[in-house]
């Protein structure tokens, strides 16, 4: 069974290793699609690293079989006409969709498809966020506190 998950993937962290595994566990060989720089601009902010660099590292990653970079508009468009995934791993902080709002539309496109969502890891710095926020404070205090 072929699973997707999805994601910016900037900073590669424990939380995504997570993520990949549990997403790996609901088949046999998974897919990532990973957000465009211009989805993530709109999303998050400026990537730290290229799609294309991004995309590299996470195809290391043991569970990955595969990455592709998504494109810009409809996220369906890329699982509908290339992927044709037998289970799509939604994070637990991912909510464009809720699972059933997926599992029509892409029911509406003629693909059945189902939609798992993957529980939180809790853990300190699970998060790209969490992890620039504490390099951040960590050089204001031994760089910019010290002047």
């Amino acid at each position: 069974m072929r699973v997707v998950a999805t994601g910016v993937f900037d900073i590669i962290h424990s939380g995504h290793a997570h993520f990949l595994n549990a997403a790996k566990e609901n088949g046999d060989e998974l897919v990532v699609i990973i957000a465009n720089d211009d989805t993530v601009r709109k999303m998050k902010g400026e990537p730290i690293l290229s799609a294309e660099m991004r995309a590299e590292v996470v195809s290391h990653l043991k569970p990955v079989n595969s990455t592709i970079i998504g494109r810009t508009g409809n996220m369906l468009d890329i699982i509908v006409e290339e992927i044709k995934p037998d289970v799509i791993a939604l994070g637990y902080d991912q909510r464009l969709f809720t699972r059933r709002e997926l599992e029509a539309k892409l029911l509406e496109r003629g693909l059945n498809v189902k939609v798992v969502r993957l529980p939180e890891m809790e853990q300190d710095l699970a998060g790209s966020r969490k992890i620039i926020a504490k390099i951040l404070k960590i050089y204001r205090k031994k760089y910019i506190e010290e002047e």
